[in-house]
Parts: C-alpha cells; structure tokens; sequence
C-alpha cells in the first residue's frame, strides 16, 4: 500500500511540501513540470500542505520545547537567548507582526519559509492565532510565486501564455 502511495504524484506533492527547505520550492514545480498535473491543482494541494503544516509545528514546538527544561543548563540557555531577543525586537514585532512574519514565510528563498517562520514567531512569542494568518498569507505569497516562476521558466513560457491569452 505505501509503495503504490509513494508512486501517486498527489502524494509526492504533499510529501515533498513537508520536507524543510523543500516545501512549495519543490512541490509545485514537480507538480506541474514532473508530473504534468493541472498548475492549479498543484497549488491548491501544495498551499493546504503548507498551511496545514504551520500550526502543526508551531503547536509542537509550544508542547515540547517544555519538556527540556528538566536540563538546567538548556533551560537558562533558553530563558537568556529566547527572553532577551524577545525584548529587543518587541516593538518591531508589535509593528510588523503577522505581515512581517508572512512576508518572511512567503520569500521563496532557502532558509525562509514554514519551518523557520514557526521557529522565528515560537521564539518571539507572537501566538499561535497570529503565526496562523501570517502562515496563510506567507504560504499564498510563496505559492504564488513559485506557481508563476515555474510556469514562466519552467516550460518556457508558453503554461502561462494560455492561462492568459485566449486563443481564437
């Protein structure tokens, strides 16, 4: 049952979306120029992927990280490194907040996207409601912009011509 999965390239989009530094990077350009699936069943598909996998991490950092506070040293690690960041940039969070936090998710570069969003907004404690719209719209923002880069580039154009263009 799992192999004949792994051949399912609804299930290679939704796997390689959770990977870090992978996510909608990867997903939506094997989708549409691997796989040859409809561009927008590929984005919607990869972008529920992400959404879905923002909160997921962000709840799990908040359950787990607690239970390492059993090792002193982590615990005044932490509590040094995480409260002190927090109270430098408080006001920039204040201001910026979700749609900082959205633009830095939504930037289709490595080292940016869901996972270290998650990490970034746990760390600055700007909440689990909050992180949840800024991952929706980061999420939209990437999925976007790679569905329009992989259509332009990746099949030299013409994907995105017929989406626009009507043909008489």
């Amino acid at each position: 049952m799992m192999l004949s999965a792994i051949g399912n390239p609804y299930f290679m989009i939704f796997l390689l979306t959770l990977i870090p530094f992978l996510e909608l990077r990867a997903s939506i350009p094997y989708g549409i120029l691997v796989a040859k699936l409809p561009w927008w069943e590929v984005f919607i598909l990869a972008c529920i992927a992400n959404i879905i996998l923002g909160p997921a991490l962000y709840f799990f950092l908040d359950k787990v990280i607690h239970l390492f506070f059993f090792i002193k040293p982590f615990k005044r690690w932490y509590h040094r490194k995480i409260e002190v960041t927090q109270e430098r940039i408080k006001e920039s969070v204040k201001k910026y907040g979700v749609i900082g936090v959205g633009i830095f998710i939504g930037v289709p570069l490595p080292g940016t996207g869901v996972y270290t969003g998650a990490l970034g907004s746990y760390a600055l404690n700007i909440g689990y409601k909050r992180f949840f719209y800024a991952t929706v719209l980061g999420v939209l923002i990437a999925g976007i912009a790679v569905t329009i880069i992989t259509l332009t580039l990746g099949a030299g154009g013409s994907m995105l011509s017929e989406i626009f263009i009507k043909k008489i």
